[in-house]
């Protein structure tokens, strides 16, 4: 989609769909709305006064254009009360509202910029948002369909009366763009069918993705994995007749503090192994790669927005498949570090691979080291589709992610990880087992990882119950949900600022 910024008045802008917005409880709009309102004889003002037009939050109330507007037709969208307003907030508003109007045949939409006037938010920070809840929220999977007649948007403006302030809001619009896009990204690799998207096509999709933009990329195949000592990850890789793919990513930004570290797991299909899954909703196990696709949207994004800090993304790659070489519950494997694990469950086979990622993150001296996995499903049931479960061995890498994650809209929720947790991962005949049993089964897999990143700051995401969406709201759309994507360009954009190591 094409976004441009315009030095245009809302009232002669010429596009298929006008986007203005409306504070819950006033009654005479004001600034872009109340010009509109004005030229449209009264008629926002006329929806207020019958009750029709109440301005909450994300509900959108379509007008036709008339002589007095070039717009085909003028969306309004509630932004709620003004005192709860947010820069989330506005992402969700501009979402609903471009969907609105994408619904009614729009190919090309007008928006002004929400908040940066009487609610008082950053005009820049408006505009980025303004941006990115557009384009998150028309994103749709193109997918495999042999016919589509669904209408797309082509194109975005956003409008702006006074001159001064053109180049500050084009600026903060390209941010928006290049973070949206790389979300988007994201969700195109989650949403991708497994048998579309093997450990080797993730890692060309990886190099077309990102070589354009200056990040190194270098695949490694099983053998190398061998040489390196993964037994952990070749483990999980052997019962599949697809190879698996150790995938490195390397942005040069500077030396700023030393290289971040950003680990995704990248299970391309999780069938369970020989402790199978259940057959029920064992298709969305192609999103089992979410915390890989996650660290590619986010280098892409890193690489366009260029902080001074330089970045390293792994992702050990691989499907998690039953067959006559797949590793079996009460196997043992060593790993890069040479830590022993038993195998109790083949399931939990995201905590083996990410255990011989982080002892390649410790050989290159990666730090901070962030690793984003559906892990559990035990998170869900902790936190639901809200939060994502954060754990961490690092309370000042902690409180810089979670500063990230406000910035982006993210919700996040700090769990515990005490030492008292590593007695249910102890095993008999290894130094640890790959799980603990049900109770506190997102702390025990966390702690497994806990002791394979010893000596260096790490934070740990298990987005497994936010990886997914199954409803449409705001940005949010259905499946693969991008979620970390942008949390973690932030970080790394804060690291940079500060040199923190």
């Amino acid at each position: 989609m094409k976004v441009r910024v315009v030095q245009d008045d809302a009232t002669t802008v010429e596009t298929d769909g006008l986007i203005v917005n409306l504070f819950e409880g006033v009654t005479a709009p004001g600034g872009a709305t109340g010009a509109v309102d004005r030229a449209l004889d009264g008629a926002i003002s006329e929806l207020i006064a019958n009750g029709d037009l109440k301005g909450k939050l994300n509900d959108v109330v379509i007008l036709p254009g008339r002589r007095g507007v070039r717009a085909t037709r003028v969306a309004i969208v509630g932004l709620g009360k003004a005192a709860e307003l947010n820069i989330d907030r506005i992402r969700h508003v501009s979402a609903e509202a471009a969907r609105a109007l994408r619904g009614r045949g729009a190919r090309r939409i007008a928006s002004i910029v929400h908040g940066a006037g009487i609610g008082g938010q950053d005009v820049a920070e408006s505009a980025t948002a303004t941006v990115e809840g557009a384009l998150l929220g028309l994103y749709r999977f193109q997918g495999y369909r042999s016919s589509d007649d669904t209408v797309d948007v082509e194109e975005l403006l956003i409008v702006e009366r006074e001159a001064e302030r053109i180049p500050a809001i084009e600026k903060a619009v390209e941010r928006g763009v290049v973070l949206a896009e790389a979300q988007n990204l994201t969700r195109d690799l989650q949403n991708e069918p497994a048998n579309r998207l093997t450990p080797t096509i993730l890692a060309e999709r990886a190099r077309a993705a990102l070589e354009p933009f200056g990040i190194e990329v270098a695949v490694y195949d099983a053998d190398w994995m061998r040489e390196k000592g993964m037994g952990a990850l070749f483990g999980v890789a052997q019962g599949s007749e697809e190879p698996p793919r150790f995938i490195e990513l390397r942005y040069r930004g500077g030396d700023n503090g030393p290289p971040v570290g950003l680990v995704g797991k990248g299970i391309t299909f999780d069938s369970g192994g020989i402790s199978i899954k259940p057959a029920e909703g064992m298709e969305l196990m192609k999103t089992d790669m979410s915390g890989a696709a996650a660290v590619i949207g986010a280098m892409q994004a890193i690489a366009r927005l260029k902080p001074r800090r330089s970045v390293v993304g792994l992702i050990p790659a691989t499907e998690n498949m039953p067959g006559g070489r797949a590793q079996r519950p009460g196997d043992v494997v060593r790993t890069m570090h040479g830590k022993t694990i038993e195998v109790i469950n083949t399931d939990a086979e995201g905590r083996l691979v990410l255990a011989d990622a982080f002892a390649y993150a410790q050989s290159l001296g990666l730090r901070p080291v962030v690793d984003l996995a559906t892990l559990t499903g035990a998170m869900s049931i902790a936190l639901g589709r809200v939060r994502t479960g954060v754990f961490t061995n690092d309370d000042a890498t902690l409180r810089v992610l979670l500063a990230a994650s406000e910035r982006s809209g993210e919700k996040m929720w700090a769990m515990p990880l005490d030492d008292e947790y590593f007695e249910q991962i102890k095993s008999d005949v290894a130094d640890m087992k790959n799980t603990g049993g049900r109770p506190a089964g997102s702390i025990t897999a966390a702690m497994l990882l806990k002791k394979m990143i010893e000596g260096t700051p790490w934070v740990h995401l298990d987005i497994a119950g936010t990886a997914r969406s199954d409803t449409v709201k705001g940005y949010h759309v259905k499946g693969g949900t991008g979620v970390g994507t942008r949390t973690l360009v932030h970080f790394v954009e804060m690291l940079s600022a500060d040199g923190t190591s």
